[in-house]
Formats: structure tokens, sequence, C-alpha cells
């Protein structure tokens, strides 16, 4: 009924292991779910992370939703992890969400990432700083 139009679901993101984490998101994915599915149609994406740790949300015990947080937006492609990378993939996943371990083997679990194209900093009622992809 939605088919064309964009829609959000949540998703396990890490950006590598906490000791390495590289600024690159990666998911992992089953073709099962219908937001994979169409992210193997068509890869354009966005990812919204909110200011969770930020000094002025803990600071101020402020929902991290709350407008004021800042939130960083990334846009890009989505794109399945090459066989080179996939153990570094692996531990960025299953070294940020152990749980991920117990999850069903037979659902066609393999690894994307975020080619990210652009960033903007979202700061305090909706100021927008653009962030390039090299910083």
């Amino acid at each position: 009924q939605i088919q064309g139009m964009p829609y959000g679901n949540c998703l396990l993101v890490s950006d590598g292991p906490i000791h390495n984490s590289t600024g690159i998101p990666f998911f992992y994915v089953t073709p099962k779910d219908k937001t994979v599915a169409d992210l193997l149609k068509n890869p354009v994406a966005s990812l919204t992370l909110p200011e969770v740790d930020g000094n002025f949300c803990r600071k101020n015990v402020v929902d991290p939703e709350d407008l004021r947080c800042t939130r960083l937006t990334l846009t890009g492609q989505m794109v399945t992890v090459a066989p080179e990378e996939v153990e570094f993939a692996k531990q960025a996943m299953f070294s940020r969400h152990p749980v991920i371990r117990k999850w069903p083997r037979n659902y066609e679990w393999f690894f994307l990432k975020m080619n990210i194209e652009h960033i903007w900093l979202q700061n305090w009622y909706g100021e927008v700083s653009t962030i390039t992809v090299e910083e």
C-alpha cells in the first residue's frame, strides 16, 4: 500500500568495535525484513542519531529526542559489505550488540554498511550545519 513511499525503521547499528570506531555505519540484516528488501531495490537511505550522550542533554537531564538536543543525519547508499570486510563488520556488530548472537540462524543474515554522502548536524530547534564526509 505504501510502495514507492519512504518510511522509517529501527535497526541496530555499529560503526566499529568499541575501541575502533570508524564513523561508517554497519548493520546486520535479513532480506526477510521489508526495509532490507526495499534497500536492496533502492539503496538510498538516511540515518538519524540523537544526542544521547551529549553535554547539554546529559547535564540538563533532557530527553534525547527533545528538540534542544543535537541530531546527526547521515544520508547515502546502503551496500552489502565486501567479503574482505565481513570480519570487521561482525566484530563491530557483535561487540556492541551481543544479543544478535542469539538471533535465529535461518534468517539469511548478512551485513550492510552505509556509504555516507551527506552529513547534517541539527542543533537547537532546526539550525542545521553541513559537515563534509572527510571531516
